[in-house]
């Protein structure tokens, strides 16, 4: 187990954060789901989705670097909206022009979602942050589990 995790305060607060861990996740989920259609999609749908879906990351970490007070950090945060609404909009793309299938478009539904609904819990709460004790719980020791 990595105990440096557990004793060095992330400098990056968003690193700490659940939502930020799910974008992500996201991320990855996208790349992997589109890979194999970028030679045949001229219109560009696969380049979009996937710059949409790091959009939503790059948002939620510049949300929680731009302001230091708890309201505005959220409010920061809800431009993640945007992202995910585009996400959802060429996840539509896709399925329209067979690069995904019916269920692959609703868990890209479903994960935005989960996602758009996190700011008022997971979003502030962080599984760090009582990094100074001692506490071998699953969510301390391994925020990446821990949605």
């Amino acid at each position: 187990m990595n105990h440096q995790n557990q004793t060095t305060p992330a400098f990056f607060r968003f690193e700490d954060l659940r939502i930020y861990h799910k974008a992500l996740d996201y991320i990855l989920w996208v790349k992997d789901h589109m890979a194999g259609h970028e030679a045949f999609d001229p219109s560009g749908i696969t380049k979009g989705y996937n710059e949409a879906a790091r959009q939503i990351a790059f948002n939620i970490a510049e949300g929680s670097a731009s302001v230091t007070n708890r309201s505005l950090f959220i409010i920061s945060n809800f431009r993640k909206a945007p992202s995910a609404c585009a996400c959802l909009s060429d996840a539509t793309l896709a399925l329209r022009e067979n690069m995904i299938d019916d269920n692959t478009e609703l868990e890209s539904r479903n994960q935005l979602m989960e996602m758009t609904k996190m700011p008022r819990g997971a979003l502030i709460t962080s599984p760090k942050k009582n990094h100074g004790q001692n506490d071998d719980s699953e969510d301390d020791s391994h925020p990446q589990r821990n949605w």
